[in-house]
């Protein structure tokens, strides 16, 4: 909450949001829906190098819980489930944006980008797919 009369921001909310986003796939997930319209577990599990399947299922659930991600079922066989950001959630995305391209001009390893393991890049766009 804003206090409108001198600016200062209660950070009390911020506890919640750092519980959610402190945790190692949680931005890089939220970032790579949205470089999609809406995409598939499997194809997440792609562009997400590194990560486990039972994690991805775990962040995916509580991106959902918190109305961040909004999850889509076919009746199909095989099962087909699709995922996509929300409008907070592309709020939050635009918002991690900058975070991820700051971060990584100040990572050393940025200075040494020609030995970085080809698994630790993700892709960000700063245009969301809606």
């Amino acid at each position: 909450m804003i206090d409108n009369t001198n600016g200062d921001i209660c950070v009390c909310a911020l506890e919640g949001a750092m519980d959610l986003l402190g945790k190692k796939w949680t931005i890089f997930t939220i970032n790579a829906i949205g470089n999609h319209a809406s995409v598939r577990f499997k194809d997440l599990y792609s562009e997400l190098r590194g990560i486990s399947p039972s994690t991805l299922s775990s962040i995916l659930d509580e991106l959902e819980s918190r109305g961040l991600i909004s999850r889509k079922s076919f009746p199909e066989i095989p099962p087909r489930v699709e995922y996509k950001l929300t409008d907070a959630g592309m709020d939050l995305r635009e918002a991690i944006i900058p975070l991820l391209i700051w971060a990584s001009k100040q990572d050393e390893y940025a200075k040494r980008a020609d030995e970085c393991d080809p698994s630790q890049y993700v892709r960000v766009s700063r245009t969301a797919v809606r």
